[in-house]
């Protein structure tokens, strides 16, 4: 589906000033508690070092049986497996899935439901409507309930296809020698390959687009029977980098970012206004991570499309300053978990992937927010499927179930469309939730590397000179071997490889129906009622758009805010809720 061009007309949102230090709990190695960073000085204080993840790493499921899952297999080859309220039912070599009710409204992921020893989207359950065909040579082709191909896997080839609700395509091949090839329609893609540091598996991904090759070092971590490319900087900065990266500045300062004429900045006017004003880096770092995203997505639209769809819709709800300041909080956390890393990487330490990927944020009992950096197709409490794509913001407020293979969050913003709505809730798999975490880790620091070079210029302060000394390489980049030439060109092979694939893996496969007739598939469970919907004097703004959503305008009148509904205006006075219309 083409990228939908929402008004270009802004709604004017309060800034919003950050002026504390978020404070972190830690542990030393004797368990001792650090205070919090300091406020700047002429020599910044570091943040604290993060907090490694509570417990180690969660051992792998070792096959054992899914609790509530139920096999059974007959002489027409009919197996049904049924767990959390997820039926699967295979006839001869068709599979159609369908969505029961789920125990306690629980949303988190569940291993099985998905096509035995498939990758990627196929190892996990299909929306409802949904349909597998699985041949005896092990190719398969699931389509989606209006027969439109979703995922495809080629044996022979060892390639998967995956064809996304916004209209994309993204290729991954698995070669002989375990390295990996993955390409998507106007985002350019990378080649991957395994190697040891240390006695721990790690990949190399080169990078290629718009010509540019690059490489990217992630840290191979099995989690909860899964594994999990996890992040690894290329480089780190000082500890006084880090602390006049990490806390408020003196005083306020305006940027200007130069966007004004951009057509991506346009394009997302309804929905991004960056902050007037900068109190604190966290804030300058989070609009760069959103304009980024949004600019990625913007450029790999028009680069698959030509163009982006000019059809007027609906604007979407615009990026509120309630999420951004929790998008901001995210930040400063990454900032302090990435100073933690450098400070280990200076004393020729490897960094531990259980504290800093997932694992923590999954464990730790905070709320975590992530912003999407692809388009990636989630599914719904009703099994139904939609998007989220760049810039769009989820958050987890709960740690998921032991046995989850997924994880809960909310839609906290996007931007209409088959995306998912706003305060929705969808079960991301933990591979994706990794790659998110990946995507913002990854900007924020090409934000820092901006930051460092761009100090005292343009509006921002000047760094002391304890900030400006150069970065150095991490362990595990060091004697990295350049991206490898022709890469460019093999990726765009496999690209010309899928149509034809895809293709031949259709011909390989028994038409829907063959062998006995597959189950009826369930309805969904009716959702339960509403509850009434309470606002209160008082309530903050978060409080009010939890219970009611995003409002449809904001009118910002000076000393108060409106928040326009279809049914009521809600008037806040310094943040809370002054009056009900």
């Amino acid at each position: 589906m083409p990228l939908r061009r929402p008004h270009t007309r802004r709604v004017l949102c309060a800034s919003l000033l950050l002026t504390g230090s978020l404070a972190f709990g830690i542990s030393s190695a004797a368990g001792q508690k650090k205070s919090a960073p300091a406020k700047p000085a002429a020599h910044p204080a570091a943040p604290a070092a993060h907090p490694a993840a509570a417990g180690a790493a969660h051992p792998a499921a070792g096959g054992a049986a899914h609790p509530g899952a139920t096999t059974t297999t007959s002489r027409t080859t009919t197996t049904t497996t049924s767990a959390h309220g997820m039926t699967t039912t295979t006839t001869a070599h068709t599979t159609t899935t369908s969505m029961g009710a789920r125990p306690g409204g629980a949303m988190a992921g569940h291993p099985g439901g998905g096509v035995a020893g498939a990758h990627g989207s196929l190892a996990h359950a299909g929306p409802v409507g949904s349909h597998d065909r699985v041949g005896a040579n092990g190719n398969v082709m699931r389509t989606r309930a209006n027969g439109h191909p979703m995922d495809v896997h080629d044996a022979r080839r060892g390639m998967d296809i995956h064809h996304n609700l916004a209209g994309g395509r993204r290729i991954s091949v698995e070669r002989a020698d375990h390295s990996r090839l993955v390409y998507e329609r106007g985002r350019g893609g990378y080649i991957a390959h395994p190697y040891m540091f240390h006695g721990h598996e790690y990949a190399r991904r080169s990078y290629y687009y718009h010509g540019r090759a690059y490489n990217r070092f992630y840290n191979h971590y099995g989690y909860r029977g899964v594994y999990l490319d996890v992040y690894a900087p290329v480089h780190y900065y000082g500890v006084g980098f880090y602390g006049w990266a990490y806390n408020p500045w003196a005083v306020p300062v305006a940027y200007s970012w130069g966007w004004g004429a951009a057509p991506w900045y346009g394009y997302y006017g309804a929905y991004f206004t960056p902050y007037p004003v900068y109190a604190a880096p966290s804030l300058w770092l989070t609009d760069y991570l959103i304009a980024t995203s949004l600019q990625d997505s913007y450029d790999a639209h028009v680069a698959d499309q030509g163009q982006a769809d000019a059809a007027g819709s609906a604007p979407p709800a615009p990026l509120t300053p309630e999420t951004k300041a929790l998008v901001a909080e995210e930040v400063k956390r990454q900032v302090s978990l990435e100073n933690a890393e450098a400070q280990a990487n200076a004393q020729h330490q490897e960094g531990e992937a259980a504290s800093s990927s997932i694992a923590r944020l999954l464990s730790d009992g905070q709320p975590h927010v992530f912003v999407a950096g692809k388009e990636m197709d989630l599914t719904d409490a009703s099994g139904q499927e939609c998007a989220v794509t760049d810039g769009d913001v989820l958050q987890l407020t709960a740690p998921p179930p032991a046995d989850a293979t997924a994880a809960s969050l909310t839609v906290l913003s996007s931007k209409g469309g088959v995306e998912c709505r706003n305060r929705s809730v969808v079960s991301v798999s933990f591979e994706d939730l990794q790659d998110m975490q990946n995507h913002m880790r990854e900007t924020v620091d090409q934000g820092l590397e901006e930051l460092q070079a761009k100090q005292g210029k343009g509006g921002l302060p000047a760094a002391p000179a304890s900030a400006l000394g150069p970065p150095v390489t991490a362990l595990v980049a060091e004697n990295a071997p350049p991206p490898e030439p022709g890469g460019a060109q093999e990726l765009a092979q496999q690209d010309q490889q899928a149509a034809g694939a895809e293709q031949e893996v259709a011909g390989t496969l028994p038409p829907d129906g063959a062998g006995p007739a597959a189950a009826p598939m369930a309805a969904p469970a009716p959702a339960a009622p509403a509850a009434p919907v309470s606002i209160a004097l008082g309530q903050t703004t978060a409080q009010v758009v939890g219970a009611m959503g995003q409002p449809s305008k904001i009118l910002n009148l000076g000393p108060k805010t409106v928040y326009v509904y279809p049914d009521m205006k809600i008037t806040f006075k310094q943040g809370k809720v002054a009056d009900v219309e």
